[in-house]
């Protein structure tokens, strides 16, 4: 499913730039209704667990979702177990959340679609 954060691309961040404020965040959980935003040691994260049918399907979405991060030099925390996966974006250059990662959440959504069916 094509959307607004689907077509935009990861853009390099360095540690000068400031992490997105609430109201940046709230905006963009608004087109992605099934993440939560967690905080580990003081760092926001964007976070969503995917449930599968089996293993097998979960691992290649977990290869799906590392391709993309790969393809966009944006790399997120993948856990995988029995039949889920979660998975954890967040910028480590600011410490927190910035625009990328809810590009990438976006993108992970797209490529769960196709993996359930």
């Amino acid at each position: 499913m094509e959307t607004e954060l689907t077509s935009k691309r990861c853009v390099a961040c360095s540690p000068s730039v400031p992490p997105a404020t609430r109201s940046e965040i709230d905006t963009f959980l608004q087109q992605l209704p099934r993440w939560q935003v967690t905080e580990t040691g003081g760092v926001k994260r964007l976070q969503r667990e995917f449930t599968f049918a089996d293993f097998t399907t979960a691992l290649r979405f977990a290869n799906s979702v590392g391709a993309i991060a790969k393809a966009e030099d944006h790399h997120p925390a993948l856990l995988v177990e029995c039949e889920r996966v979660t998975v954890t974006w967040w910028t480590h250059a600011i410490g927190g959340l910035h625009e990328n990662d809810f590009i990438m959440a976006a993108k992970t959504d797209a490529v769960f679609a196709p993996a359930v069916e």
